[in-house]
This record gives C-alpha cells, sequence and structure tokens, in this order.
C-alpha cells in the first residue's frame, strides 16, 4: 500500500493542485504590493494596511483581503476577522456590489439627536443620489458642541446642513480641513521642550512626586493617580511601552478633540516627559479615525520633532484607529494596535506589568499628558490649589446640550454642574430649563436638576450610581424626553458592544428591544441592567444600564401610567 498510495486499482489520484482556500489573484496581489511599497510587513500592522486598501480603493474586496493576507504571511480567516469588526473598514464579499464612491456618516449620538440629527439625515437621504452617495448613521464624532455633526468622506461638517453638505458634495469637496494649532517653532518659542531637555538630563524621581502632589489623574474616566502608575510601570522589567489613548468615543466627550486640535506639542512633550521618566523604549499614540484632520496634523508634528533631533525617528508611532468605541478601553486599544480585533482583555494580569507585545506599558489619556508641563513649571501646589471643595485641579469639560455656550470647559475639579452651566456656559439656551443631566457621558447616569449641586469629581457621585467618568456633561432641559434619551444611549452602547461576553452583548440588544415596546417592564429592564453590571467583562456592559438604573430611581414619574 505504501507504494501505491493515493492509487487505486491503476486510477491517477486526483489531489488538488492548489491550495486549499481562497486563492491569490496575481493581479490583486501586485496592487497590494504596489499600496505597501517598502512598510514593513509586520503582524501589528495589519489594521494600518487595511487602512491603506481602504483608502485607495473604498473598500476591501475578497481579492485583495486574500492577496493581504499571502503577503503578510497571516492565515486569510486572521485577516477577515480583524476587518469585519471595525465600523470603517467595507468589506464587500465575492459577489457583492462596492458600495457608491461617497460615503457621508451623520451622528445620532444624544447630543446630535437633541439638535435635529434625524431631519439631517431624512433630508440627506431624500436629496442625495444613492447611485453615487450612501448616508449612514454613525456615533459620536467628538464634536457635540456643534451638533448636528456629520462626515462627509473625511470632512467634518458641524453644526451640518443639509443643503451645505449636498453643495459639497457636488463640487467634490470633501476633504478634511486642517486646524490652526501651534505648530513646533512657536510652541518651542513658548519655551516648549526646554521641561523636556531639563527632565532628560536631571532627577527623574522628584517628577514622579510632583505629579503625586498635585493629585494629577487619569482623565480618560477612571482617575487612576499618575504619579502612582508612572512608579509602578517604571519599577516593572524593560522593555516598556507608553500607549496614548486618543480614542475618545464617549457620547458628549470631545476634549482631546481640542486639545489636540490646538496645542498637539503639549500633550506630546507630556508624553516625551513619561517616556524619560518611566524609561520608554517606545510611544504608541493610538487615534480615533473620526478625526483625520488631527492625523495629519499629528504625523507632520511628530516629523517635525524628528527633523528637530528632539525624538528618535520612529521613536513615537501613530496609529489609526478603526470605527470601535470599545477601543477605548485600554486592553482593548492594545489589541487593537497589534493588529487585532478589539476585544477587551480579562484581567489579571494588568496591563502595567503585562501590556502592549506583552511588556509592562503605561497608559495615558490625553488630557493627563496636557497637564504634565503646566504642572512641573508652575509646582503641584498651584495645580492642587485650583479646585474647589478641597478638590485638586483643573479639569476640561466637555458641555453639549441645551447651554447657550456649549464647548470645552477648563473649570475647577470640585465645581457642581448647577456653576459650570451658569459660570461656564452662559445658562441654559434661550426657552429650557435645566430638567436634567449627564455628569459623565453615556454611560455616567443621569441626574435630576434638583441634584445640580453635587460636586463633579471622582468619587463624589458613585453613592448615587453615577461617575464624572472623561467629564462630558450633557445638560437636558424639561423639554426633553427622558425615555427617548434612555432609548439613544443604549441603543449606542448595543451598537458598539464589541460581542465577546454574552452578558453585554445579548443583554444591550434585549434592553434596547424592551424599551422599544410601549410599556416598560420595569422589572425585567432592572435586573437585566444588574446582571450586565455585574457578570460583563469591561466598563461598557457594566455601564451601560446606568442611564436606565438612573431613571428608575430618579424619575419615577415618567413611568406613572397617564391619566
Amino acid at each position: 500500500m505504501g507504494a501505491s498510495r493515493g492509487r487505486i486499482e491503476g486510477r491517477e489520484p486526483r489531489g488538488r493542485t492548489t491550495p486549499r482556500g481562497r486563492q491569490v489573484d496575481p493581479g490583486a496581489l501586485a496592487e497590494v504590493r504596489a499600496l505597501l511599497g517598502d512598510r514593513p510587513r509586520r503582524p501589528d500592522l495589519l489594521i494600518e494596511h487595511l487602512h491603506l486598501l481602504q483608502d485607495g480603493f473604498g473598500h476591501l474586496s475578497a481579492r485583495h483581503l486574500a492577496a493581504l493576507a499571502e503577503e503578510m504571511r497571516l492565515p486569510q480567516a486572521a485577516v477577515y476577522e480583524v476587518a469585519t469588526f471595525y465600523a470603517h473598514f467595507d468589506v464587500v464579499k465575492e459577489g457583492e456590489e462596492a458600495p457608491p464612491p461617497v460615503t457621508i456618516r451623520v451622528c445620532d449620538s444624544l447630543p446630535c439627536m437633541l439638535a435635529g440629527a434625524a431631519e439631517l439625515y431624512e433630508a440627506l437621504q431624500r436629496r442625495l443620489d444613492p447611485a453615487r452617495v450612501r448616508v449612514l448613521h454613525a456615533p459620536c464624532m467628538g464634536a457635540c458642541d456643534r451638533a448636528p455633526a456629520c462626515m462627509a468622506e473625511t470632512r467634518l461638517l458641524a453644526p451640518a446642513e443639509a443643503a451645505e453638505v449636498v453643495r459639497l458634495v457636488e463640487t467634490d469637496d470633501l476633504e478634511a480641513e486642517p486646524p490652526s494649532h501651534i505648530g513646533l517653532a512657536a510652541y518651542r518659542n513658548m519655551g516648549g521642550y526646554r521641561l523636556l531637555e531639563a527632565v532628560r538630563s536631571g532627577s527623574r524621581r522628584d517628577v514622579i512626586e510632583v505629579l503625586s502632589n498635585a493629585g494629577l489623574r487619569g482623565l480618560g474616566g477612571a482617575g487612576f493617580p499618575t504619579g502612582r502608575k508612572w512608579r509602578i510601570v517604571a519599577e516593572q522589567p524593560a522593555p516598556r511601552y507608553l500607549t496614548v489613548n486618543a480614542d475618545e468615543g464617549e457620547p458628549g466627550t470631545f476634549k482631546d478633540r481640542h486639545c489636540l486640535a490646538s496645542d498637539p506639542h503639549r500633550m506630546l512633550e507630556g508624553a516625551l516627559i513619561a517616556a524619560a521618566v518611566v524609561g520608554i523604549e517606545r510611544i504608541y499614540i493610538y487615534l480615533r479615525d473620526e478625526y483625520p484632520e488631527i492625523h495629519a496634523l499629528l504625523g507632520a508634528e511628530i516629523a517635525e520633532l524628528e527633523k528637530a533631533g528632539i525624538v528618535a525617528p520612529g521613536f513615537i508611532e501613530l496609529r489609526r484607529g478603526a470605527g470601535a468605541y470599545i477601543c477605548g478601553e485600554e486592553s482593548a486599544m492594545i489589541e487593537s494596535i497589534e493588529g487585532k480585533r478589539g476585544l477587551p482583555r480579562h484581567r489579571p494580569p494588568y496591563v502595567a506589568s503585562v501590556g502592549l507585545f506583552g511588556r509592562p506599558t503605561l497608559v495615558n489619556n490625553v488630557e493627563t499628558l496636557f497637564w504634565v508641563r503646566d504642572i512641573l513649571e508652575k509646582g503641584a501646589d498651584w495645580f492642587a490649589a485650583q479646585g474647589r471643595r478641597g478638590h485638586k485641579g483643573f479639569r476640561s469639560f466637555s458641555v453639549s446640550g441645551r447651554v447657550r455656550q456649549p464647548g470645552v470647559k477648563r473649570a475647577p475639579a470640585g465645581i457642581t454642574a448647577r456653576e459650570l452651566i451658569e459660570e461656564f456656559c452662559g445658562g441654559m439656551a434661550e426657552g429650557h430649563r435645566l430638567g436634567a443631566y449627564l455628569p459623565g457621558g453615556a454611560s455616567g447616569g443621569i441626574l435630576p436638576a434638583s441634584m445640580a449641586d453635587i460636586p463633579l469629581d471622582f468619587g463624589t457621585l458613585e453613592e448615587h450610581g453615577c461617575f464624572v467618568g472623561s467629564h462630558a456633561v450633557i445638560v437636558l432641559s424639561d423639554r426633553d424626553d427622558l425615555r427617548a434619551v434612555a432609548r439613544n444611549l443604549l441603543r449606542f452602547f448595543a451598537a458598539e458592544s464589541c460581542g465577546q461576553c454574552t452578558p453585554c452583548r445579548a443583554g444591550t440588544e434585549k434592553a434596547v428591544r424592551l424599551m422599544e415596546a410601549g410599556e416598560w417592564d420595569r422589572t425585567l429592564l432592572d435586573a437585566l441592567a444588574e446582571v450586565m453590571a455585574e457578570a460583563s467583562i469591561c466598563g461598557l456592559g457594566q455601564a451601560a444600564g446606568n442611564p436606565l438604573k438612573s431613571l428608575f430611581r430618579f424619575f419615577p414619574e415618567i413611568f406613572e401610567p397617564s391619566e
């Protein structure tokens, strides 16, 4: 049998002449190689290479995905699962039609809903040719203070008007507009990077002490003390990495956009100081894909830093997200930087000890690093004295909704919502009375106007089932339908769940179905929210039920049957 293996009674074997699976088209492989050029084919660059394909061809075809897998020496299934995970990748299966050449995304998150996003979406659907333009619903774009917002290809329009969007589409004026910002030369003229030079040549332990005494905390949502985090990572074995979380996606949050679009080097210097103090091998900046103009800005300014000799080429890597709110969670962000789906990791181990590429990793938010230079130059006492009611420091509040002057407000930690509205936002919008507010974005819960005098800071809201998170304050009025508000928030969580754990994946979808019914089953919804909070892997599922629990606790009157 051994000598005649593969033959049966003299017949020729019917073996395969090609490998199993989808065959690689030589033409597609040539196109992929031309696009990638001399870029490395490392697995962690998969998402970057998918962006190149999407930008080059307008979508991701099956032939190009197979060719990319061949070129990167990855299984086709691995490439396909990553491409289909992220919302901004348009995967076109074999036999399907490619999407229209122009895509418009209309934000339907809460601030934009309040500002008429549904009407904008319907107007664009009516007025644009579906053969050339597709109009999609999309989550928060970080322009909540200028709602309603939409993205026409890479161009942000906020506030967006249907007539202007149509005009730009017809004239093909859809490129992102670069923001006016403080460039490297201007920043250095104002004393920029002198502090970095001093830190590199002086005592590094003092830096951690100053940040700790100032009370600087992580301002991406968790509020972990910054000095303590730097010390923990510095004590881990080298090599160590720093990841900058610029993937703010919480509805109502836009402070990082403001920091990066106006004064990017203040964040970059903070990151480089952290690298010097902690002993960092490389910095990775993970920027959400909804900020294309900032991606171009940061790329240019990092190149200027390299040209000036302030950083070595390649020391700072800029990575581009692809439309996944879950990647704002630190371990999911790390998975994405590694070129994988953004699935949160089980903990322990924590990323401080086992993070990016399995190495100790310091994760800092944009705003946290933004404050480092000011604190070190002006002193811990200066920063600590800025708060109110015993709280330390400034906070960048993203304020949107029913106020006269929405925007990023640099205000004292411990300020109340009422003070924030009256002192920094010009009061309530014309004809509106304060009815309720979200102290911490979509996941931070909802509080009534009667509780608008609670200090807004870490640890002050938890007893009420809420939290300040990334300091995104969405102001609602007595005219707003709180049930519609809660439905909008739960739809967001259902759409953005990564699907890894059942309590979040199934729980958010079930909650939306129950909330779309005429009468809400309060007992079932309350139990569902509790299960999600107790059994979900990460903060998305754990906090998804907060809007529901807030309504049941603080607004029981909206569930009373009408007479």
